[in-house]
This record gives structure tokens, sequence and C-alpha cells, in this order.
């Protein structure tokens, strides 16, 4: 079992979301893991939206949350300047806040992170470091 993971919005939905083309996926891997998962509130707010915009009932984050299988790895106000420079880093891509609070994450926590956004290729580490990820074999270089 793997302890320590980073999770992303997208294998958090595809959790939850049995229509999402990822599900099954993320139900293999979160099998293979160890709670808690290390996030931050903009996944968790991204995270909420997407289940309801899809039908799921997103309280069910909240309650896990509540359960201590989440839990927030990182302050916003208090990593605003680091989110700040890495948001203006990958303007070009455009980078989301919940994007650089992961990649924050990373650079303060050890521990894969689990992702299904391609970006996270390109996003690196205090500038040069690649992220290890956990991300499915078929994902393209995009989201």
């Amino acid at each position: 079992m793997q302890r320590g993971i980073l999770l992303d919005t997208g294998p958090l939905v595809a959790y939850f979301c049995p229509t999402d083309r990822f599900h099954a996926w993320a139900v293999s891997q979160f099998s293979t893991f160890t709670a808690p998962f290390i996030t931050c509130e903009p996944v968790l707010a991204e995270s909420c939206f997407l289940l309801a915009r899809a039908g799921v009932p997103p309280q069910r984050i909240l309650g896990k949350l509540s359960q201590g299988v989440f839990r927030i790895g990182l302050g916003v106000e208090r990593e605003s300047a680091a989110l700040a420079t890495l948001m203006q880093r990958y303007a070009d891509l455009p980078m989301s806040l919940a994007d650089a609070c992961m990649v924050r994450l990373a650079e303060t926590q050890p521990g894969p992170l689990c992702t299904l956004d391609g970006d996270f290729r390109i996003y690196r580490r205090h500038g040069r470091q690649p992220l290890d990820l956990i991300i499915p074999d078929t994902m393209s270089m995009g989201k």
C-alpha cells in the first residue's frame, strides 16, 4: 500500500463518479493507496463542483474529509507568494490555482502526485525537477 499520495481533482472525481471514463482506473489505484490523501482546498472545491455537475452528491467528499481520508496539506494564504510565482511561470498553459497548489505540495511534501492532467508532465518542482506522477498510461500531454 502506498502512503503519502498527493491527490489532484481528476482521480478524486473519477473515483466518486461511476460514469467517468477513468472510474475503473481510479478505483484500482485507490485500492493500492493508504489514507490520508494529501490535497488542497482548491482541489476539493473543483471536485465538489464537478461532482455536482455530474449528478453525484458532493457531500461525499466532505464526508471523507471529516473522516480524515483527506488531509489539507497547504494553506493558500500562507503559500500565496509561491503560488503566484508558479502561476506566472506557467502562464502560457495557463496554470489553475488548484494545479499551482498541487505543484507546491509536491515541492513541500514527499510522495507521488495522482492526477489525470497531462500538464503535470510539463510542470516542475523547484523549476527543474519532474514530478513523480501516478497517471494513466493513456493520458496525452494535454488535459
